[in-house]
């Protein structure tokens, strides 16, 4: 990845807020990109706030949903680059709600997609899909042949998401990538029912952590600032390389990890003796998934910059950080006359 490509380049990003895109578009600044970001809800916990990262690029407001904004957004900002993270991403509210998770993940990806066929101004797309999409796979590692599969209301919505993002690539041409990833963590994650930030909360509040499942689901665990250089080596690539459209790349540091020894590095992170209390009361998961990045290392090539210890000690400072500053008394007086 290199500087002069970024510098002064027109990216929008959707999803800005979340966890990947906060980190992301601090990423993307720091590059010297000028950063278009597309959000719907205004979280002032976010990291993109918090960094003041959010003063340094333009904002439009506006849902997934409604392409019209979309298409005014990449239209007037005139958006080279567009990298897609937009999604509604809890498992637990895409169960309860299902509809509104696939309005906002599938129909969000056609309406972003159809607006970038509409603008000629867009030269690399990269859309975020997840290791989700493959739903239950016999074969281990998960590798980009795999048949998409989801079952689940979540795993669906990133199966079709990831299709539809294909069929703009083959059919019409778009200059559109996937990227697959394990699950991120990282600072920025206030999903406390996630069990890193989950985890890190409950140390630092001198209680045990608590574990949903039994401990032994394994998965990839793939650290966010990682993530956000992945999916910039993707856009730079797609602009030089036509065959990498409709291409999907699988992005993991390929270390194997069950809840219970992910549990166990974030403690021994923290220098804490806590014991996990194991509820085993998680149902509907699949019980082992993880990935083959073998594809992105080749063909871009590609590797991780942190190990998962690494990105661990990272994380718990973050969090550390965060959960202090969270605590403070608020200064009335200083706050009225502000």
């Amino acid at each position: 990845m290199t500087s002069a490509f970024w510098q002064d380049r027109p990216v929008l990003v959707t999803g800005a807020t979340g966890l990947l895109g906060s980190w992301l578009t601090r990423r993307l600044v720091e590059a010297g990109a000028s950063v278009v970001c597309f959000v719907r809800d205004w979280v002032p916990q976010s990291e993109l706030v918090r960094s003041r990262v959010l003063d340094r690029v333009k904002v439009v407001r506006g849902d997934i949903r409604d392409r019209d904004a979309l298409e005014r957004a990449i239209g007037e900002y005139e958006a080279d680059t567009v990298i897609h993270l937009a999604a509604q991403a809890i498992v637990g509210i895409a169960n309860r709600n299902p509809v509104s998770t696939f309005e906002s993940n599938i129909q969000g990806t056609w309406n972003l997609l159809e607006a970038c066929r509409r603008s000629p101004s867009v030269k690399s797309i990269v859309t975020a899909s997840s290791d989700k999409a493959y739903g239950d796979q016999e074969r281990l590692p998960y590798c980009e042949d795999a048949p998409l599969q989801g079952r689940h209301p979540y795993d669906v919505s990133k199966s079709c998401a990831d299709l539809i993002a294909q069929t703009y690539a083959h059919t019409y041409g778009l200059p559109v990538a996937v990227t697959r990833c394990g699950n991120f963590y990282g600072g920025g994650d206030l999903n406390w029912n996630r069990i890193v930030p989950g985890t890190i909360r409950s140390v630092v509040r001198g209680e045990r952590p608590i574990i949903r499942s039994d401990g032994q689901n394994v998965r990839d665990y793939f650290y966010v600032e990682d993530g956000a250089a992945a999916y910039m080596l993707l856009a730079e690539q797609l602009h030089g390389r036509p065959e990498l459209r409709g291409q999907a790349f699988n992005f993991s540091n390929e270390t194997e990890t069950t809840v219970l020894e992910l549990v166990r590095r974030v403690l021994k992170a923290m220098r804490s003796d806590l014991e996990p209390v194991v509820l085993n009361e998680a149902s509907n998961e699949i019980r082992r998934q993880f990935l083959s990045a073998a594809h992105a290392r080749r063909t871009l090539p590609w590797s991780p910059l942190f190990t998962l210890d690494e990105g661990m000690r990272r994380t718990v400072a973050w969090y550390e950080d965060f959960l202090r500053a969270s605590h403070k008394p608020i200064d009335h007086r200083q706050r009225a006359y502000a």
